[in-house]
């Protein structure tokens, strides 16, 4: 597959922002203060510009980062955003591969949406293929924790049924793909895959639900010098089925997403990487293995058609509330957001979607062989 970023749409001049980095510096210092936290005096070091979620700032000296929202992606409350990530990390800590908590720093006046204090991890990005095995034991560390009894699953994501769940946010996903003038063959072919999922979801079947990531691309992995992969993003945790992190991990929109992490896997890599996966995950794996396919094409499905929504709303000016979900170009510097406009426009083309759609069928012939 070709991992070149055409790109013919318009793009709309956005003002670089670089007057975000003091301004939320300041804030930050402000709200350490406030909260009288011992690294209130430190120096603070904003980090670059890579996502659409939060601003990350290093509390130099300390080895905390400030996590720092932009938006929720789950559409919360400022409160309830922080409560949810929060509640993402402390029930992950356990898998030993994802950053411990070390505070929390209330909404307020000084940061609206507050902020999260995380251990900093040392290391690097991870290399594909050569991390793959790293990256599979550490999904495989997080979704072979126990699961917690229903009602202790609160408040995070636990539908009755994930897979109809999951539908549901396609759907909705899929509301925006007029506004996104996307071509007839791709909208032909966004069709017959929900089609397809609406089919799968009407069996009775289901595989195992376990914690999961459901944010598991490569970009969101720091490798460590001994080689354990570390997942530092775990905003939208939820309890649904392991083979939708997996497909995250894998899929082109995925490994191609961050230029840190580039890189296009072979169908020989992505089997390499579910038996990884199996070898280390234990009895949660055999009733996942038949589950790989119809759920990275569930996981494409649901990527796809964010991506649709993002192309649809990043247009619009910023919202003045703190609280829930807001895609706005302006909340992030321009690079970035020319960055994910090349993305989003890659991955909608006629070409790349063909080219998926080829790659599902020759993993499926893959994993039965």
């Amino acid at each position: 597959m070709n991992p070149a970023n055409p790109s013919t749409r318009a793009e709309k001049p956005l003002d670089p922002a670089p007057q975000r980095r003091p301004e939320l510096c300041s804030a930050l210092h402000a709200a350490l203060v406030e909260a009288q936290h011992p690294a209130a005096q430190q120096p603070l070091e904003f980090l670059r510009d890579k996502g659409l979620a939060h601003d990350h700032v290093r509390l130099v000296g300390t080895g905390l980062l400030a996590r720092v929202p932009k938006q929720s992606q789950l559409n919360l409350a400022a409160q309830d955003n922080l409560d949810y990530q929060r509640t993402c990390f402390e029930r992950a800590a356990a898998s030993g591969h994802t950053p411990p908590l070390q505070g929390v720093l209330p909404p307020s006046r000084h940061l609206p949406r507050g902020a999260l204090l995380v251990q900093e991890i040392p290391g690097r990005p991870a290399s594909l293929p050569r991390d793959l095995p790293a990256l599979a034991g550490a999904l495989a560390a997080l979704h072979a924790l126990p699961l917690p009894g229903a009602l202790a699953r609160s408040p995070l994501l636990n539908a009755p049924d994930p897979l109809q769940s999951l539908l549901e946010e396609i759907d909705a996903q899929a509301g925006y793909l007029g506004a996104a003038g996307l071509s007839a063959t791709v909208v032909a072919v966004i069709g017959r895959e929900r089609q397809r999922l609406l089919q799968c979801a009407r069996r009775p079947e289901r595989p195992e639900r376990c914690l999961i990531s459901f944010d598991a691309h490569p970009g969101n992995f720091m490798v460590q010098p001994d080689g354990r992969a570390v997942l530092v993003d775990l905003e939208k945790c939820r309890y649904a089925y392991p083979g939708l992190d997996l497909a995250h991990a894998t899929l082109y929109t995925s490994t191609t997403w961050d230029v840190d992490t580039h890189a296009v896997l072979t169908v020989e890599q992505v089997q390499a990487f579910y038996a990884a996966w199996t070898l280390a995950v234990g009895p949660l794996a055999a009733g996942a293995w038949a589950w790989h396919v119809p759920l990275r094409r569930a996981m494409w499905l649901w990527s796809v058609t964010w991506c649709a929504k993002w192309r649809a709303l990043s247009g619009a000016h910023r919202q003045a509330l703190a609280d829930g979900e807001d895609w706005s170009g302006e909340r992030s510097e321009a690079a970035l957001v020319n960055h994910v406009r090349g993305r989003v426009d890659h991955y909608l083309s006629p070409a790349v979607v063909s080219e998926v759609m080829d790659g599902f069928d020759q993993l499926g012939r893959g994993l039965r062989a």
